[in-house]
C-alpha cells in the first residue's frame, strides 16, 4: 500500500510564510519517499483558503517525482471548459504527475458563493466531467475546440471521491481511473463493502483520503466539528496496525493529513513505511 500526504495550509500564515511552509513540506514529502502530496478544496467557509490547482502548480516546481493530487475538487463550482484547461495546464507543468480527484461537493455555502444550484450538484458533476473529457479529446463543446497541448491528449487521470453507491462505484471503476473514499465519513465496515464493490466492477485504484494523523498525546484541532471515523490519532505502533488493516481491506493508497503545526511528524510516518 502506498502512503501519500495531504497538506491543508493554515490560514494563520501570511503569504510569505505559507509559501515557505508548503514548499518545505513538498520537499520533505519527496525526500522521505512518500508516493504523493495531495490538497483539498474549500472556500466560503469562514476562513481563507487556497485554490488547489494553483497551489499544486507551485508545488510542482519544488518536486520532480511524487504524484500531485486533489482530494477532492468540487467540479460543479467551476465552468467545465475553463476547468479542463487549468487541469490540463497543471498536468503539463507537473510532467504528467497530476491526479485529478473530483467530487460533487457537500457544503452549500460554497455553492451559494458562486451562484450554483446545490441541489443540482450530482447532475452537474457527471455533466461537467463529460464536457471536460471532450475538451481533453480536442472536441468542440459550446464553440471552438480548445487546442490540446502536445502530449496531454486525454487529460490527467481522474479519480472520483464519492459514497459507495453503485452509481458512483461503477463510474469510478468503468469510466474513470479510481475511487476515493474519505476517512472523515467512511467507517471501517463501509470501506470494506465499498472496496469489494469497486473491485467487482473492475476498479483498479482504491484510495482512502483524509486520514487525520497526530501522534501527540493531545492532537491538534480539526477543521470541522464532528469526529472522523478512520484516523491515526494514536501511537505510531497502533498506526502501523491500522495501516496494515487498510492494506488488508484492499486499499491501494492511504492519504494522511499531517498537522500543519507539527510537520516533523512526517519523519515518524515515513518510519512506518519501512
Amino acid at each position: 500500500m502506498r502512503i501519500g500526504i495531504v497538506t491543508i495550509p493554515s490560514a494563520e500564515e501570511t503569504g510569505a510564510q505559507v509559501v515557505e511552509h508548503v514548499t518545505a513540506i513538498a520537499r520533505q514529502v519527496e525526500a522521505f519517499g512518500f508516493h504523493g502530496l495531495w490538497v483539498t478544496d474549500a472556500f466560503a467557509r469562514g476562513k481563507p483558503t487556497l485554490d488547489p490547482l494553483i497551489l499544486l502548480g507551485a508545488l510542482a516546481s519544488q518536486t520532480s517525482r511524487i504524484e500531485l493530487g486533489t482530494c477532492v475538487v468540487q467540479v460543479p463550482l467551476r465552468h467545465p471548459v475553463e476547468h479542463a484547461h487549468r487541469a490540463e495546464t497543471l498536468n503539463v507543468l507537473s510532467g504528467g504527475r497530476f491526479r485529478f480527484g473530483v467530487g460533487s461537493g457537500s457544503t452549500k455555502h460554497d455553492f451559494d458563493a458562486v451562484q450554483v444550484d446545490y441541489d443540482a450538484r450530482f447532475k452537474l458533476l457527471t455533466a461537467h466531467l463529460e464536457v471536460m473529457r471532450r475538451v481533453w479529446a480536442g472536441e468542440p463543446v459550446y464553440g471552438p475546440a480548445l487546442s490540446v497541448w502536445p502530449g496531454s491528449k486525454g487529460g490527467p487521470p481522474v479519480l472520483l471521491g464519492a459514497w459507495r453507491s453503485e452509481r458512483w462505484i461503477n463510474l469510478s471503476a468503468k469510466v474513470l481511473q479510481g475511487w476515493i473514499a474519505s476517512g472523515i465519513h467512511t467507517s471501517w465496515e463501509d470501506l470494506a463493502i465499498g472496496v469489494k464493490m469497486f473491485r467487482d466492477a473492475g476498479g483498479k485504484r482504491a484510495i482512502l483520503a483524509n486520514i487525520f494523523t497526530d501522534f501527540r498525546d493531545t492532537p491538534g484541532g480539526l477543521p470541522f466539528t464532528h469526529t472522523p471515523k478512520i484516523t491515526l490519532f494514536c501511537s505510531p505502533r497502533e498506526a502501523r496496525d491500522r495501516l496494515k488493516r487498510l492494506e488488508d481491506t484492499g486499499i491501494d493508497d492511504a492519504l494522511l493529513v499531517v498537522p500543519s503545526g507539527d510537520p516533523g511528524q512526517l519523519e515518524t510516518i515515513a518510519g512506518l513505511m519501512r
